[in-house]
């Protein structure tokens, strides 16, 4: 019986100096997003959060991640889901923040995602 943190021997490189930031850029998304939509209405803003927890938790490659998905999908809508994480974590903090804060976002944004690169080409060889 494999534990919660074994993983196949055919893994992902999914460091932690990759991993973290990905998950910074995930927790920004999760308040930006519903940030700037609460205005316009606040069952959007759930629904958003909803969407940007909820898919990638049931959909992802396996041996991408650490944990396990529920349903596994090819690597090309797995990198796709993954890039949704900072698009809206941009359009967020873009949208609801001030301009400063919005562009540290969006720096922080594209430097996760250039630690991403060896993992989603891993995924692509796959």
């Amino acid at each position: 019986m494999q534990g919660v943190h074994d993983r196949p021997p055919n893994a992902a490189p999914d460091s932690l100096t990759a991993a973290a930031p990905r998950f910074l850029i995930e927790i920004i998304a999760w308040v930006a997003v519903p940030w700037a939509l609460a205005s316009y209405s606040i069952w959007l803003a759930v629904l958003a959060d909803i969407v940007l927890i909820g898919l990638p938790t049931v959909f992802g490659m396996p041996g991408a991640k650490k944990q396990r998905n529920p349903i596994p999908i090819p690597p090309g809508p797995a990198i796709a889901l993954e890039l949704l994480q900072p698009a809206a974590a941009c359009a967020g903090a873009i949208a609801a923040w001030p301009t400063v804060v919005a562009s540290v976002v969006v720096v922080a944004s594209l430097a996760a995602c250039l630690l991403q690169l060896p993992r989603w080409r891993w995924m692509l060889s796959q």
